[in-house]
């Protein structure tokens, strides 16, 4: 594994910007192949930031997000809460793909989630994450959804 110094931490407002730049090149990394060209306009920067800047402003105690960063900048950041059956939920992990491999998915999963039962919904056509959440105790439960906002993209549920 590549080394990389970084800090995970918790976001402040001030950070709802950057997050959601980051938000927008992580799944442009992840997702472009998938998406209908021309998805990536400025309405879905803006509908990033103003997300991002509803959630930092007004913090939920059951959500957990955290960001790391690495020479002075946001490289990852991740999102927990709960889910509808009560249970702990991942509902967002991102890591740009040039940290890829360096241990800084790991590290956020942890800091928001740790062990325990748990689920999530990831891509049906993200093969390095499956294999991540399956090396962290998840597998499929046969659940599948789309969501017309982002259309190509098939979303499956893992649960441990």
């Amino acid at each position: 594994m590549r080394r990389v110094t970084f800090v995970v931490r918790e976001p402040q407002m001030t950070d709802a910007e950057a997050i959601a730049a980051l938000h927008v090149a992580t799944w442009r990394e992840t997702y472009e192949h998938l998406l209908p060209e021309g998805f990536f306009t400025a309405d879905v920067a803006d509908m990033r930031r103003r997300m991002w800047s509803q959630i930092l402003s007004t913090r939920r105690p059951e959500h957990t997000v955290r960001v790391a960063e690495a020479d002075g900048g946001l490289i990852g950041f991740a999102m927990s809460g709960r889910s509808d059956d009560d249970g702990a939920q991942l509902y967002i992990l991102y890591v740009l793909a040039a940290h890829h491999g360096t241990g800084v998915g790991q590290a956020l999963f942890d800091a928001v989630l740790g062990e325990g039962p748990a689920s999530l919904w990831v891509a049906t056509e993200n093969p390095r994450a499956i294999a991540f959440y399956r090396r962290n105790g998840f597998a499929f439960d046969g659940a599948e959804q789309s969501d017309a906002g982002t259309p190509g993209i098939v979303e499956a549920r893992m649960v441990r």
